[in-house]
């Protein structure tokens, strides 16, 4: 027989107990405020803004104002102007733009020949959504010239690059080895830490000569060598099962992922610090890795998100990570083209290292 009294008294302990446990209870509020707002504005399908450049070789002005009229479909922003498509090239290669629109010399004959495309928009096509959004454009009516009686209909001829099978896995599986290597760096790290302090080691750990930093540094190491492990397997996994390509530089690939799993080692650290608990520990880790997913780039075009979002994301290590990824799997960049998403990974492990230390020594203290 249950008794009321009894049970009214284990509830009132187990609220005691949440109203204590500040990070519990900023979960409780923390996770659904946060999924409903990542939910709500980062999932869009309707993708808008597509970063994008411009080789105008015709410099007319029916030219200018295909451009123009370009622009105001809202599907794609026209951040830079370049000589030559092969200068296009480079930049989707390098991941600069998602899009490319060239304009031939010959674009004013081109615009009233209904047999012959006008323009060409070269689109990065590894990512599905992207080249669908673009296809969009062969179906929009542009305006013809001021002397013209009535609109016409200009053609455009989409050139997809990286992924001309158009296949969803070749987009999705270097973006997957950045959220598996997110969760599982993270968690074993986080989790690492937090698993000392509660079997009482970190008291064994205070009376040796091993500094703050040395035990960090230790506990990261191995699981560098992990990650690097699964990366490995990751890779040969979407190449045999899923044929994706690899077009760059394995090396380049492996140092990538060194930094990147550096970073996230880093993040796991800091989180063991805040962590009183294994399942703390835990509960943070499966918060981050939410915003990782949705505001990264990984299920969803980035351009396509609210500004707001793009600098969540632009924070996140693996917004960075995806981008070289896709960039030395798919479109076959080097590493060096793409060092600013290296220089963004090392500002972070930097910051979240310090913030880590910082905190664990105060609470050795």
């Amino acid at each position: 027989m249950i008794s009321a009294r009894r049970l009214v008294a284990v509830m009132r302990k187990e609220v005691r107990q949440l109203r204590r446990d500040r990070i519990s209870l900023g979960m409780i509020i923390g996770i659904p405020i946060g999924q409903m707002l990542l939910f709500g504005y980062a999932i869009n399908t309707d993708v808008r803004h597509l970063n994008a450049a411009v080789a105008d070789q015709a410099g007319t002005h029916l030219a200018r104002q295909f451009i123009a009229e370009l622009e105001q479909t809202q599907i794609v922003d026209i951040r830079l102007e370049v000589a030559t498509p092969k200068q296009l090239e480079d930049l989707l290669r390098v991941g600069r733009i998602s899009v490319g629109i060239y304009l031939p010399p010959d674009f004013d004959r081109r615009a009233i020949d209904p047999q012959r495309p006008a323009a060409h928009l070269l689109v990065d096509g590894a990512d599905p959504t992207i080249l669908g959004v673009a296809n969009q454009l062969t179906n929009m009516p542009f305006g013809f010239d001021s002397s013209a009686s009535s609109p016409r209909t200009r053609s455009l001829e989409v050139r997809p690059y990286y992924n001309p099978e158009r296949r969803t896995a070749v987009n999705i599986v270097p973006g997957l080895i950045g959220i598996i290597l997110t969760f599982t760096m993270m968690l074993f790290t986080a989790v690492a830490i937090v698993r000392e302090r509660e079997q009482g080691n970190l008291e064994l750990l205070i009376n040796t000569p091993v500094s703050s930093l040395e035990l960090m540094v230790g506990k990261i190491v191995p699981y560098v060598v992990i990650g690097l492990l699964q990366l490995g397997l990751i890779v040969t996994v979407g190449w045999l099962l899923f044929k994706v390509p690899i077009r760059g530089s394995i090396a380049d690939l492996y140092i990538a992922s060194f930094f990147f799993i550096a970073a996230n080692l880093a993040l796991g650290l800091f989180i063991s610090s805040v962590a009183r608990t294994q399942f703390q520990a835990m509960q943070i880790t499966i918060f981050i890795l939410l915003p990782s997913i949705l505001l990264s780039g990984f299920m969803f075009p980035f351009e396509g998100m609210p500004a707001f979002a793009q600098y969540l994301g632009e924070i996140l290590p693996t917004t960075h990570f995806i981008r070289l990824t896709r960039g030395i799997m798919l479109r076959d960049a080097a590493l060096f083209e793409m060092r600013g998403e290296l220089l963004a990974l090392s500002v972070f492990t930097v910051i979240a290292m310090s913030a880590a230390v910082k905190r664990f020594t105060r609470r050795l203290d």
